[in-house]
Order: C-alpha cells, then sequence, then structure tokens
C-alpha cells in the first residue's frame, strides 16, 4: 500500500490510498476458449452521386471490390412508379369527368343561417367542434367533402338538423 499527498486549492493535504490489487489470471478473463475473430477495418466507399461516377466505379474495380451495376427501370426521370396506368384505355375512353361529391346548396345556406342565429363566428363554431376555422368556411362555401362525423357535430353544436349534404 503506498500513500500518496496532494493539495486542493487552498486546502489542507489529502491522503489517496492505492491498493494494488492482483490482476485477474487467465481463467478469470476466460482465455481457456478464444472465439475472438480478427476485425479489418476498412475505409467507407463515397456515399451518394460520388459512388455512380464512373471513375469511382473503376477505381472500386481496380482495388478489387466486387462492383455490380444496375439500370433502373425509369431512371433518370421524374415520374412516379404508378404512372403506367393498366387501364388507361377505359380512362381515355370514357369522356365524363369524375368529382369529389360535395355538399349540397341547401346545407350551406342552412349552417350559414344556424350559425347567425347563434351568433356565431366560423372561427367559435370550429373551436366548439374542435376543427379548424377553415373546415367551417369549406363547408360555407360549398367545397367540402361531406364526413359524417363533422356533420354530426355541427348538428349538437347548433342544436338544429341539417339538411341532406350531398350534392
Amino acid at each position: 500500500d503506498r500513500v500518496f499527498e496532494g493539495r486542493c486549492c487552498r486546502a489542507k493535504p489529502i491522503q489517496y490510498l492505492q491498493f494494488a490489487a492482483p490482476m485477474p489470471s487467465g481463467i478469470a478473463l476466460n482465455q481457456g476458449s478464444n472465439d475472438w475473430a480478427p476485425t479489418v477495418w476498412t475505409k467507407s466507399g463515397p456515399k451518394g452521386k460520388a459512388a455512380k461516377s464512373s471513375t469511382e466505379v473503376n477505381a472500386a474495380r481496380r482495388a478489387g471490390y466486387a462492383v455490380d451495376t444496375d439500370k433502373k427501370f425509369g431512371a433518370g426521370g421524374n415520374q412516379s412508379s404508378h404512372s403506367v396506368v393498366p387501364n388507361s384505355k377505359k380512362l381515355d375512353e370514357n369522356g365524363e369527368t369524375f368529382r369529389h361529391a360535395t355538399v349540397s346548396h341547401e346545407f350551406k345556406t342552412a349552417l350559414q343561417q344556424a350559425r347567425l342565429a347563434k351568433k356565431m363566428t366560423q372561427a367559435a363554431l370550429a373551436t366548439a367542434i374542435c376543427e379548424k376555422g377553415s373546415v367551417i368556411n369549406e363547408y360555407e362555401s360549398g367545397k367540402a367533402i361531406p364526413n359524417g362525423a363533422i356533420i354530426n357535430k355541427l348538428n349538437k353544436a347548433l342544436g338544429v338538423r341539417l339538411p341532406k349534404a350531398k350534392a
């Protein structure tokens, strides 16, 4: 055992004790079975565009790495993978325009009248039904796609039975 003396910022000398503990032996370190495999660290290859350049690919081939290059379908195009529509011929033949069903004219006027009868602003009604103000604005302008849950909330908050929503 050894005793060291040290000083700490105008304090009295501090004594440290150092114990010389014996190092663990081979069996304690589990050296009886050596299951360790050597780890080889290699520099990672280039990332992004640099990995795709022909000079980097040729350098990797010269270094002896296995290089696999594939041409991807539709590569370089700004198209989604769903751009090829299997039923596009049927869609082209059908001249009908498809639109979502929006709220009817009777619904939007009834909603406006019920809200004004309660002396509520669009923002106050939106807060009462826990929705955004833009939702009420869309319903009153006739642009909203009817949602049964929102319509039920409107009926409860306004205390009226609004007419059928779909046009």
